[in-house]
């Protein structure tokens, strides 16, 4: 089990979640949860085919903690309480441009903890920073267009469905369509669940 004992700081998704930074303090707990999943992802993203090391993996985290204080990105990973601290089970970002003051959503999660509503929780988190403070005005997700639990998450979440990317997703031996999903600040800002408080960093 991947466990992180004391993260730097958290974000509570909850009493049972957090989300976490994704620095390279967390690079080996991150590298073993990631490899443990890499057959199942490999399915659906082409960055999960072939060999990962974790001078690799350490090498990415790194390269994102500087996105991270150059403000390109938000890097996290999704924490599940746990005894000792925070099992690792997943991990999401939000690339952010800033000049078109737009952003792109991507995540994975373990097999064991899907449908427990953690990713949607973590998109969730997600648009609430890319929309308030860091005023972003769109953010996208992008999936294949046969991954149904991610094409069901976006719709969940108040997405638009803005097109089909013909064959946009490129696998050694295939081409695969992509379908895109949009979210504008106005969208999220009005949603009815608006109205509800979003759990304070702690």
């Amino acid at each position: 089990m991947s466990t992180i004992a004391r993260p730097m700081f958290t974000y509570p998704l909850g009493e049972d979640a957090v989300l976490i930074p994704r620095t390279p303090e967390v690079a080996e707990p991150y590298h073993a949860a990631l490899t443990a999943n890499l057959d199942r992802l490999a399915r659906w993203e082409p960055w999960a085919l072939g060999e990962n090391s974790l001078a690799d993996t350490t090498g990415y985290i790194r390269m994102m903690a500087q996105e991270w204080l150059d403000g390109g990105i938000l890097p996290v990973i999704i924490g599940v309480r746990a005894e000792g601290g925070w099992q690792l089970v997943g991990s999401s970002g939000l690339k952010i441009d800033k000049a078109a003051r737009s952003g792109v959503i991507g995540y994975w999660i373990d097999g064991e903890f899907e449908g427990r509503g953690l990713v949607s929780r973590t998109v969730a988190a997600l648009l609430d920073r890319a929309f308030g403070e860091l005023g972003l005005v769109r953010v996208a997700l992008y999936t294949e267009t046969a991954n149904t639990r991610s094409r069901a998450l976006a719709t969940r979440l108040g997405f638009t469905e803005e097109g089909v990317l013909r064959r946009a997703i490129a696998f050694p031996d295939e081409h695969r369509d992509q379908v895109a999903y949009g979210m504008l600040a106005e969208e999220w800002l009005n949603r009815p669940a608006a109205a509800s408080t979003a759990p304070a960093a702690g």
